[in-house]
């Protein structure tokens, strides 16, 4: 078929024509940030997933649906190495900015701009990327001591009563939340958590992969008290289906019930991979109707897509020895291997593949879903690993 109208949209964050099995999280979203713009007591949302289950398009839906109700919004992403300061203070400026435009310049509105720029005076001493090419003026004594947590602290609540008097709410949306270092998240948790003390209507929409909730927990006791964590996984059948058939409908295709069957037992369901076999299946396909031979066809090309592309760029990060640990994790018959079994696997000790863990985990890699145990943070990639490595 006509590779100019294929729906399907595999991609990093790419929205996809259909975004369906999330109408909860959207709606709870919703309510939270309702709630909070209301000077209502309500948690902000750190959504967790593994890689390609989605998280990232249903962020920037959650964003579009919050800004369209005139919440104020800003969004960034956290990538690894980068210091929370220097990522969070073009966003907090662009909140300003925004919140100036609504009914004119007020006095806390110019204030908040103030404290913010205490705050870039402060950090610049103590963060590396801290230099900007704007001047925002200083508010002495305030966001201005060096410590993160105080500083922080001052600036979000300085913001909320901006935001309280215009009657909205800033809503931080942060993408890749786990890469954050542990004493900057404990900072950001601090900071939200004296908003919400004090009725503020600033909140945190985050996402990351599932070792966030411990890294949150870490971070502060308290944080479980201050965070709902909706955890978002593969779809299930009718979402699925529903994703490969509504985009094809509106070209008046469809798929045979054997050649949806294969496609889920073959992604198992998770949004990325229904969007790679989807548009392999609309370039195979020489009708209407995508058999089940369209989906086999597809799900060869689909395979060698996702092994030099969304599988390799995740593989290639790795040192040969974090290679072999991958490798072994892939050979045991487990969802999440125990640390002993994969020791076991590599002729090492417990002990000795400890550090090859840890650094697996800082990168993404892989997870640990409960004590002792190790899973990958990509769906799939057991799979890869033996091919790669047979």
């Amino acid at each position: 078929m006509d590779p100019r109208r294929n729906p399907f949209s595999p991609g990093a964050g790419s929205a996809p024509p259909e975004l369906s099995g999330r109408d909860k999280v959207i709606e709870d979203v919703s309510i939270a940030l309702h709630r909070i713009r209301n000077g209502l007591s309500a948690k902000s949302i750190l959504i967790v997933g593994l890689r390609g289950v989605g998280k990232t398009v249903l962020l920037n839906r959650l964003k579009n649906d919050a800004e369209s109700e005139g919440l104020v919004c800003v969004q960034f992403e956290s990538p690894e190495n980068r210091n929370l300061p220097a990522m969070i203070v073009p966003s907090l400026r662009a909140a300003l900015f925004k919140l100036n435009r609504l009914s004119g310049l007020s006095d806390k509105v110019a204030k908040a701009a103030r404290i913010l720029g205490s705050f870039i005076s402060s950090a610049k001493v103590k963060y590396e990327g801290m230099e900007f090419g704007f001047d925002l003026g200083t508010e002495p004594g305030v966001s201005d001591t060096g410590d993160l947590d105080y500083d922080l602290s001052e600036l979000l609540q300085a913001i909320g009563e901006a935001a309280k008097e215009k009657k909205t709410a800033v809503v931080l949306f942060i993408d890749e939340l786990q890469y954050v270092p542990e004493l900057e998240l404990a900072a950001l948790i601090s900071a939200l958590h004296g908003c919400a003390q004090k009725g503020l209507p600033v909140a945190l929409v985050g996402a990351g992969l599932p070792q966030l909730v411990g890294n949150v927990g870490k971070a502060k006791s308290y944080a479980e008290r201050l965070f709902d964590f909706p955890e978002i996984g593969p779809l299930l059948p009718d979402a699925a289906t529903k994703a490969l058939q509504l985009p094809v409908s509106q070209h008046q295709v469809s798929f045979e019930t054997q050649a949806i069957e294969q496609i889920l037992r073959q992604t198992k369901g998770y949004p990325y991979f229904l969007q790679e076999w989807g548009s392999m299946c609309w370039e195979v396909a020489n009708s209407k109707v995508i058999t089940e031979d369209d989906a086999l066809a597809a799900t060869e090309l689909a395979i060698l897509q996702l092994d030099s592309s969304f599988f390799r760029v995740r593989f290639d990060r790795c040192t040969p020895m974090e290679k072999n640990y991958l490798r072994a994790m892939a050979g045991i018959n487990s969802p999440a291997p125990r640390s002993g079994d994969i020791a076991s696997a590599m002729n090492k000790e417990v002990h000795q593949i400890a550090p090859l863990r840890q650094s697996l985990i800082s990168k993404g890699m892989i997870y640990s879903p409960a004590h002792g145990d190790t899973a990958f943070t990509v769906p799939l990639f057991a799979d890869y690993m033996k091919r790669m490595l047979p």
